[in-house]
């Protein structure tokens, strides 16, 4: 017996009384959920410190840091905006802090770090420790650890100090994993010297005796929580006089966490490269997401996919994100060549065994 051919109403009355049931047909959305590759809907886009900055010194006279809690303008992807997001697992953000000023102490689950993109006299405090901050440092809070920020007064040479925060907020909130909880002073007690930690695990070396459970890093983070940017300069230019540069990224390190020669935080992998004068580099992709801070020079970033593309003409202190499996193009004149800091979601990609990359 020949069954007859259900008809595009018969289907749309079938949807409709599954809908009520919760219910929905895989068919209709598989070719979306399991793509031939990635397609992200978030886009390429780039801020402008002679822009951004402005609007910063803006906020700074309209609400304190104290009022804030933290006094910082989010960098939102513009297919993403209302989410608090660069990429879909990634926040971005530049916070200010003025001369005399104080961040209260608080901690949270989410994992950040801080670029400090301009400004001296600042510092930031992590879990009885504190560190100055300077232009290029790569500091860590960890999940859960109490962190507070100051400024010095100006009369002791503070200025406005300016720096980029990353956390992996998007990805926490999908876990549903969010926790805070503010501290009952402003400034937390220090128990460490500053730069004990540098001390103990900045050098290729490590501490005999065993580390109180109070001072241990933070599950998987790195002990050392800054990474002067003087080091990892001198670095670059040493890997600069003795060998030819990636023809993708120029002389690119990660960061690492000295105990494991892991990632710095399980949730956020943080890299530093030079490309050199008049590099011009190879197209690359890959799976994670990657928001640029830049330290010095000047650059083109071509971010393309497909018949779209972006261009942008970055400088000192500007940023700009490329969002999963879009094709960046770094291209240097001969007037110099340029440093970038960036940081990537890329410990959990591969962590997933979902990491993937390619040279175009």
């Amino acid at each position: 017996m020949n069954t007859p051919k259900p008809s595009p109403t018969d289907r749309q009355a079938f949807y409709e009384r599954i809908s009520t049931q919760n219910l929905t047909p895989l068919w209709e959305v598989l070719h979306a959920l399991v793509p031939l590759q990635p397609n992200t809907a978030c886009q390429p886009a780039m801020w402008a410190y002679e822009q951004t900055r402005p609007e910063l010194m803006a906020a700074g006279q309209l609400i304190t840091a104290a009022e804030a809690v933290r006094r910082v303008l989010i960098l939102e992807n513009p297919a993403l905006r209302g989410q608090s997001a660069i990429t879909q697992s990634l926040y971005a953000g530049l916070q200010l802090i003025l001369p005399g000023e104080i961040a209260p102490s608080h901690r949270h689950t989410q994992s950040a770090l801080r670029f400090i993109v301009e400004g001296l006299g600042a510092y930031t405090s992590v879990a009885g420790e504190r560190t100055t901050m300077h232009p290029g440092d790569f500091i860590i809070t960890p999940s859960w650890a109490w962190h507070d920020h100051g400024c010095a007064a100006q009369a002791d040479g503070g200025e406005p100090v300016v720096w980029l925060d990353g956390l992996d907020i998007p990805m926490l909130r999908f876990f549903d994993a969010g926790f805070a909880q503010t501290a009952a002073v402003d400034a937390q007690l220090l128990s460490r010297s500053e730069g004990q930690s540098f001390a103990q695990w900045g050098h290729n070396m490590a501490p005999v005796r065993s580390i109180p459970s109070a001072m241990r890093p933070f599950g998987a983070t790195s002990p050392i929580f800054n990474y002067p940017y003087a080091r990892s300069r001198e670095a670059l230019d040493q890997l600069e006089r003795c060998e030819a540069p990636d023809p993708a990224h120029g002389h690119m390190l990660r960061y690492v966490n000295p105990q494991t020669g892991g990632w710095p935080m399980p949730t956020l992998g943080t890299f530093m490269q030079r490309c050199p004068s008049g590099f011009q580099g190879m197209g690359h992709r890959q799976t994670a997401g990657r928001v640029y801070s830049v330290v010095e020079g000047n650059a083109v970033a071509t971010i393309a996919r497909g018949d779209t593309s972006h261009r942008f003409n970055v400088s000192p202190r500007d940023h700009f994100v490329v969002p999963s499996w879009w094709r960046l193009t770094l291209n240097c004149d001969s007037n110099g060549g340029c440093v970038l800091f960036s940081y990537s979601d890329q410990p959990v990609h591969e962590a997933l065994s979902i990491f993937r990359q390619q040279l175009d």
